[in-house]
């Protein structure tokens, strides 16, 4: 079976954020039939349609763009910022859904993770970007759901997740996104 490459979009730009340490910890339960690397989306300029039609977007743009067009599938993981997914997770998409026509994430398959310290796991981020996955054409894992809540209490001080259930858990999911993307994959 072939090594699929994944790329891991994370929507928190903080530093020290939990989402990151969740893509960390995931890297290191996922099955060595995923090869998986985290792609930094904090460096995009905002999109604006008028840089595509004068023919002058930014270079990031077009480094982002190329940079996917190597990748299997994705793996979002996102907090929820007022119900909603961050401003630069939603630019990243929009970003790599132009100039139109030209997507880069038709038909790669996705999986959504939502972290965060809070107690309803992030639901309504979790959702609103499954809506943008639909209508990208990005076939998103269903089952199982990864609604973390509590992040501030899940990890050691090295990053690694402390929970024994939500490590097994874990590993499931990333068992499961390693079928889907086998099942989804449009790319060799």
């Amino acid at each position: 079976m072939p090594k699929r490459k994944i790329a891991v979009i994370v929507g928190s730009l903080r530093k020290d954020s939990f989402n990151l340490k969740m893509a960390d910890a995931l890297m290191g339960l996922a099955p060595p039939t995923l090869s998986m690397q985290t792609i930094d989306i904090g460096q995009l300029p905002l999109y604006n349609q008028d840089l595509e039609d004068e023919e002058k977007p930014p270079v990031q743009w077009i480094e982002f763009r190329e940079a996917m067009k190597n990748f299997d599938a994705v793996l979002f993981i996102t907090p929820e910022y007022n119900r909603s997914i961050p401003g630069a997770l939603k630019n990243a998409i929009d970003v790599g859904s132009r100039p139109y026509g030209k997507s880069i994430w038709n038909g790669l398959p996705a999986a959504v993770i939502s972290v965060t310290p809070g107690l309803l796991g992030a639901f309504g981020a979790n959702h609103i970007l499954r809506q943008s996955l639909v209508f990208l054409n990005m076939p998103t894992m269903p089952s199982p759901e990864a609604y973390i809540s509590n992040a501030s209490t899940l990890f050691n001080p090295d990053g690694s997740l402390n929970n024994s259930a939500l490590i097994e858990y874990m590993t499931k999911f990333m068992e499961a996104f390693a079928a889907w993307i086998d099942a989804n994959v449009k790319r060799s």
